[in-house]
C-alpha cells in the first residue's frame, strides 16, 4: 500500500483562515473495534464569514461512514481519501463525521503497540504537524484554534488520558469523558490508552500524573521522585518568570513506546519516549538530557500551546524558544548542572552541520518559503532547534535576561490563546529594550550560514576578525599556561567583545596586561559561530586542553577542533592524537561522550579508510582504557560508564569482550541489560555471535529495547543470509515488513552497513537507492528517516555511491522527504570525500 500524501498549502491555509472561525470539536473515539481500526466520530462547530463559500476538512480514514454538514448528508464523492469537501457554508455550521481509521505502526497518527513482555496493547495519538487528521476530522492548521471535548470508549481495564481532566470514567466502566480544553490548535490533541501504570501527584493544587505501560511500573516507581522533582522545579520557575499562569487544568507526562519525536508538547499531557524511564544504569549526562526534555516540553505550554505560531514558517517560535528555555531553566532551577555544556557538546553541532548543508534555511524564513506542510516538516531540524536556541542565547546576552523576559511576557499576555508571528515577537522586545531588535533579527534570523570568527595577534595588539554577516557579543577567555607535564591553562579573566554587523577587525582590550598564552574565542558559548585560534593559542590548547577548569570551555575548545576536521584544516588522525592525549584526563562525562561519540561514529567510520579506521579504533579503545583506569567509585561512576560504552564500541578483542559478557567487567559497573546488549552488538560485528545467541538473549528479556538491539544485531551479522533477511524487513512489500515499526526499521537499517563487511555489502549498494525511495513512498516520513538517515551506505565511502545518491535525489518520482534526506547525506558524503582527499 502506498503512503498517499496531500500537503496543505500556505495559500489554502490563508484562505481557510480568512473564511472560518472554529468554535469546538466534540470528539468521540471507540477503541473497542479490534486491533486494526478504531472509530472516530467528530462534531465540529464553526462560523464562516462568507455565506455560500466552500472549504474542506482533513481526514485520513480507512472508511468514511458518513459526513453530515448542517443536517445534509454529503455525497461519497465529497471525500477523496484525504479531504472532505464542504460547499454552501452558512454563517454558523455543524459538521458531523463518523469514520473508521486505521491504527499505525509508524508513529504517525493513532499508534498501536503490543508490549512483547506481557502481550498488553496500548494506543496513542501521536499527532503533530499533519497527523491530527489520522485521528479525527478537523481543520488541520495551527491558527484555527478551538475547544476540544473528548469522550472515549475503551476496553474494560484500560486507563485513558488526554488533553483534559477526566470528568467521568474508570478502568471498570470503559467509558471516559474528558474536560473541555481552552481554545487550542488541533495538532495539540492527545490521547493515550491501555492498561497504564500511574504515579499520581499534585503540586500547587494541580494534578501531576506520570503514566507508562504496565511492564515499566517498577522502573517508573523508582524514577518518579526525580522526574517529579524536576517537573515541579521547572513549573515553579516558569510560573515565577512568566506573567501568564499555567493555562491548562492538569500536567500529565506519559512515557510512551515508539514515539518518533523525543517528546511532544500536547496540551495537558506531554508525550515522552519511554526510554526516559530508565531501566539500566545511566550517566549523569542522560539524566541532564531527561531534565532538559522535561523543561523543554513544559516551556511549550507557553511557547506553542498558549501562544501558537500562525503558520509553519515560525517553527522557531515553538522550538527555538523551548530549546533555549529548557537548557536555561535546568541550569537555573534544578540540581542538574551542565545543560549548556550538553548543548555545546551535542545540540549545537547538529545546528552547525545543518547550517552548512544545501538544505539550510533561515531560523525564521519568510512564509513564502514554507509553501506547504511537507516543507514545514523538513524544517524541524538543527536550524529550528539548536541554531535558533543559540541565536536566542546571543539575543539574551545582548539585551539582558530581565529585558528579554519583559518583552516575552508582553507577547504572552497580548497573544494568550491566540497566535503570534516574528513581527509580534520583535515588536514586544523592541518596546521593552529600546534596541533595534528588527535589525538584529534580519541579521540573525533571516540569514543562513555559520560565521567564522578568528583571533589574531598583531604588532598593534590582539584583534578578532569576522566576516560581518551578523553582529556578535563574544567572550574571549584569557588563559595563562603554567608549565608542567601536562601543562595547565588557568583562566585569568574573560573579556566581552562586541562585533558589529560589518567586516573588519575589532580590538581585544587587555587593559595593559601581558598577552595570555590562550585566547579562547566564544568562551562561555554565548554565540553561534565557528572559531579559529592564532598559532600561539593553538599550541597552548594542544598542550593543555584537558586542564581548562570549566567543562563548557572545554566543550567549546573540542568543538573548534571538530570544526577544523570537518573543514579539512586538521587531519582526522591528528585529531585522534589530541583525543588520546587529553581524554584520559577528562572529568566531565558530557564532554567525554561528545568527543568520543563523534570520533567513533563519524571520524573513524566516515573520514578514514579501512587501514586508518582500524588504527583509529585502536586509539579510541586505548584512550577509553586509560580513562577507565583513572575512574573508580561513585564520584566517577558516570564517567566510567561513558568510557566503558565507547571502549566496547571500539574494541577489537572478541575474547576479552566475551569474557566480560560471561563474567562481568573487571572493576564494574555491573552487567545490566543495556551493557549486555552493547557487548553483544560489538561481538556480532566481530563475527563472534550467531543468530541463536541473539534469539536467546532476546528470549531472556523480551522488552522493547531488547527487541531493537536484537534487530540491530541480526542486521549486523557478517552472514549472507542475515543480510538478505534484514533487506527483506526493510524493503519487501509483504505484510510482515510493512507492519514493522519505524523503530525496528531504524535499528535494522543502522545495523546493516558495517564498515568491516565491505565485500559482503557491495552488491547491496546500487539496489539500495531505488529500494529506499520506494519504501519512502509506501511508508511515509518516519520510515523514510529510519531508512535513509540511519541506514545510508556509509560502509565504504566512494565516488560511485555519491553518483548513485545524486541520481536518486534527482529522480522526479522520489518523495520530497526522501529527497531532503538524500540531499543532506550527499552533502555529508562530499565532505567525507574531501576530508579523505585532503588527508591523503
Amino acid at each position: 500500500m502506498t503512503e498517499t500524501s496531500r500537503p496543505l498549502t500556505l495559500v489554502e491555509a490563508q484562505e481557510r483562515s480568512r473564511l472560518l472561525r472554529v468554535e469546538s470539536y466534540d470528539v468521540d473515539l471507540d477503541l473497542t473495534r479490534g486491533d486494526r481500526v478504531f472509530g472516530s466520530r467528530v462534531v465540529v462547530r464553526f462560523a464562516c464569514v462568507e455565506t455560500g463559500a466552500a472549504t474542506f476538512a482533513e481526514l485520513r480514514a480507512e472508511r468514511l461512514g458518513s459526513a453530515v454538514l448542517n443536517g445534509r448528508a454529503l455525497e461519497p464523492s465529497a471525500y477523496d481519501g484525504t479531504r472532505i469537501a464542504l460547499a454552501g457554508l452558512a454563517a454558523d455550521n455543524e459538521l458531523v463525521v463518523d469514520a473508521e481509521i486505521a491504527y499505525t505502526s509508524t508513529g504517525d497518527g493513532m499508534h498501536r503497540y503490543v508490549d512483547p513482555l506481557d502481550g498488553e496493547a496500548y494506543v496513542g495519538a501521536y499527532v503533530g504537524v499533519v497527523n491530527a487528521q489520522r485521528v479525527l476530522a478537523n481543520f488541520d492548521q495551527p491558527d484555527l484554534k478551538a475547544t476540544i471535548r473528548t469522550t472515549v470508549t475503551a476496553p474494560v481495564g484500560w486507563t485513558v488520558v488526554g488533553n483534559g481532566r477526566p470528568v467521568s470514567g474508570s478502568p471498570d466502566t470503559g467509558r471516559w469523558e474528558l474536560a473541555t480544553t481552552p481554545r487550542v490548535s488541533s495538532y495539540l490533541f492527545v490521547l493515550v490508552a491501555g492498561p497504564l501504570h500511574l504515579v499520581r501527584s499534585e503540586h500547587r493544587g494541580l494534578p501531576f500524573g506520570l503514566y507508562c505501560r504496565r511492564s515499566l511500573a517498577e522502573h517508573l516507581d523508582r524514577e518518579a521522585a526525580e522526574i517529579l522533582e524536576i517537573t515541579t522545579a521547572c513549573f515553579d520557575h516558569y510560573t515565577s518568570v512568566f506573567d501568564e499562569p499555567y493555562p491548562f487544568d492538569k500536567y500529565d507526562q506519559a512515557f510512551v513506546p515508539e514515539l518518533n519525536w523525543g517528546a511532544l508538547e500536547q496540551v495537558g499531557c506531554i508525550l515522552l519516549r519511554d526510554e526516559y524511564v530508565f531501566t539500566s544504569a545511566v550517566t549523569d549526562e542522560q539524566r541532564v538530557e531527561r531534565a532538559n526534555t522535561i523543561a523543554h516540553e513544559m516551556a511549550h505550554m507557553w511557547f506553542g500551546d498558549l501562544v501558537t505560531l500562525g503558520w509553519w514558517e515560525d517553527i522557531w517560535l515553538n522550538e527555538s524558544f523551548a530549546e533555549y528555555m529548557g537548557a536555561q531553566v535546568v541550569e537555573q532551577a534544578t540540581r542538574f548542572p551542565g545543560a549548556w555544556t550538553a548543548f555545546a557538546a551535542h545540540r549545537k553541532p547538529w545546528g552547525y552541520d545543518a547550517d552548512e548543508r544545501t538544505s539550510t534555511h533561515p531560523v525564521a524564513p519568510d512564509d513564502a518559503d514554507v509553501l506547504d506542510t511537507e516543507t514545514a516538516l523538513e524544517n524541524f531540524d538543527g536550524i529550528s532547534y539548536a541554531k535558533g536556541a543559540a541565536a536566542l542565547r546571543q539575543l539574551v546576552a545582548w539585551l539582558g535576561e530581565e529585558t528579554f523576559l519583559a518583552g516575552i511576557n508582553d507577547l504572552l499576555t497580548s497573544r494568550s490563546f491566540g497566535t503570534a508571528t516574528l513581527t509580534d515577537v520583535l515588536d514586544a522586545l523592541a518596546r521593552h529594550s529600546g534596541r533595534d531588535v528588527r535589525a538584529w533579527a534580519d541579521a540573525w534570523l533571516r540569514t543562513t550560514g555559520v560565521d567564522t570568527l578568528r583571533v589574531e595577534r598583531t604588532a598593534d595588539g590582539i584583534r578578532v576578525e569576522h566576516p560581518g554577516v551578523r553582529p556578535h557579543l563574544v567572550r574571549v577567555g584569557l588563559y595563562d599556561a603554567r608549565r608542567g607535564d601536562p601543562a595547565e591553562l588557568v583562566l585569568r579573566r574573560a573579556v566581552d567583545v562586541r562585533l558589529p554587523a560589518a567586516p573588519g577587525p575589532v580590538a581585544v582590550d587587555l587593559g595593559g596586561e601581558p598577552e595570555p598564552d590562550l585566547l579562547l574565542l566564544n568562551d562561555g558559548d554565548l554565540t553561534f559561530a565557528k572559531v579559529r585560534l592564532d598559532a600561539r593559542s593553538s599550541d597552548a590548547l594542544v598542550a593543555g586542553l584537558a586542564s581548562i577548569a570549566d567543562p563548557l570551555a572545554r566543550a567549546v575548545a573540542w568543538g573548534s577542533l571538530r570544526d577544523r576536521v570537518r573543514d579539512a584544516e586538521l587531519a582526522p588522525l591528528e585529531h585522534l592524537a589530541l583525543v588520546a592525549r587529553h581524554l584520559p584526563h577528562e572529568v566531565d562525562a558530557t564532554v567525554a561522550d561528545g568527543v568520543l561519540s563523534w570520533s567513533r561514529d563519524v571520524l573513524a567510520d566516515r573520514y578514514l579508510g579501512a587501514a586508518d579506521r582500524d588504527r583509529a579504533l585502536g586509539t579510541l579503545a586505548a584512550t577509553c582504557a586509560d580513562l577507565l583506569a583513572r575512574t573508580d567509585g561513585a564520584a566517577t561512576a558516570s564517567l566510567r560508564l561513558t568510557a566503558l560504552r565507547w571502549y566496547v564500541a571500539s574494541a577489537g578483542d572478541a575474547d576479552e569482550l566475551r569474557s566480560w559478557l560471561d563474567a562481568g567487567v573487571p572493576g564494574g559497573p555491573a552487567l545490566d541489560e543495556d551493557l549486555r546488549w552493547r557487548l553483544l552488538r560489538r561481538l556480532t560485528v566481530l563475527g563472534a555471535v550467531d543468530g541463536v545467541e541473539i534469539d536467546a538473549a532476546l528470549a531472556a528479556s523480551p522488552d522493547e529495547e531488547a527487541a531493537l538491539h536484537a534487530a540491530w544485531c541480526r542486521a549486523a551479522r557478517p552472514d549472507a543470509d542475515a543480510k538478505r533477511a534484514a533487506w527483506e524487513l526493510m524493503f519487501a512489500d509483504v505484510p510482515e515488513a510493512q507492519a514493522a515499526s519505524a523503530y525496528v526499521v531504524r535499528s535494522t537499517a543502522a545495523g546493516f552497513w558495517r564498515p568491516e563487511q565491505g565485500a559482503l555489502l557491495g552488491p547491496y549498494v546500487e539496489p539500495w537507492f531505488p529500494a529506499a525511495c520506494l519504501t519512502s513512498a509506501r511508508r511515509g516520513p518516519a520510515v523514510t528517516d529510519a531508512v535513509i538517515w540511519a541506514g545510508f551506505p556509509w560502509h565504504d565511502v566512494a565516488e560511485r555511491t555519491l553518483h548513485l545518491a545524486e541520481a536518486a535525489a534527482a529522480d522526479p518520482a522520489t518523495t520530497a522527504v526522501a529527497r531532503r534526506r538524500l540531499s543532506d547525506q550527499i552533502d555529508e558524503y562530499r565532505r567525507a570525500l574531501h576530508i579523505r582527499a585532503s588527508a591523503t
